[in-house]
């Protein structure tokens, strides 16, 4: 019965972790932490195949960041940063993962557009985000403009007075150890404030 009990408790906790809702405003993401773990949840390749990001993690020490798209100049900028010191994060063990809304082809361009050297990753519908707790509604004024202006096709979700709105990621960097604990978390609903690439090399030296 104990062993019943227990997994039940562990099931439930496992549901929450998945089941963590789109907030409603950037303001109100609820992102894991450091001493959680990262959960299972299906991301996309460039191929467009399925992985877990737990296999793509286990056993490897690595620096995750969630960004919006190849269409947002700071993300640009930051995946360019990340590029210089991706040998040093290598040095100390670590592998340099990127996710987006950015559909594979999208991707694919970014690696060629900025000569890219790590992975990134597909979250079209943004299940990955969300389960980290990153995911919110874009207002209905963003929602139009980027439609536009963007010429974004991913899928609109609808809030909860029924509006459908773009779903987007608040910029996160996330430093994972080899078990898959989360050792440090940067994120910031600002996505023109992102995290200076010293402070993630100092962070990564501690975690190692």
């Amino acid at each position: 019965m104990q062993k019943i009990l227990t997994f039940i408790a562990l099931l439930s906790i496992s549901l929450n972790v998945l089941a963590k809702p789109i907030a409603e405003t950037q303001d109100l993401v609820s992102p894991l932490l450091p001493g959680q773990s990262v959960p299972s949840t299906i991301t996309t390749t460039i191929n467009n195949e399925k992985v877990d990001l737990v296999k793509l993690i286990k056993g490897k020490p690595t620096v995750l960041f969630f960004y919006r798209g190849g269409w947002c100049p700071f993300c640009n900028v930051q995946m360019g940063q990340l590029q210089a010191i991706e040998g040093d994060l290598k040095k100390l063990g670590f592998q340099l993962i990127g996710i987006s809304t950015d559909s594979p082809n999208d991707l694919q361009k970014s690696i060629n557009n900025k000569k890219l050297s790590y992975q990134l990753f597909s979250d079209y519908n943004s299940t990955v985000s969300q389960t980290f707790g990153l995911a919110f509604y874009a207002s209905q004024e963003v929602t139009d403009r980027y439609l536009a202006k963007m010429n974004l096709q991913n899928p609109l979700q609808k809030n909860a007075a029924g509006d459908e709105r773009l779903v987007l990621p608040a910029p996160a960097v996330y430093v994972i150890d080899a078990k898959g604990l989360i050792q440090f978390q940067y994120v910031n609903p600002n996505y023109k404030t992102r995290l200076a690439p010293e402070l993630l090399l100092h962070a990564a030296k501690l975690a190692k």
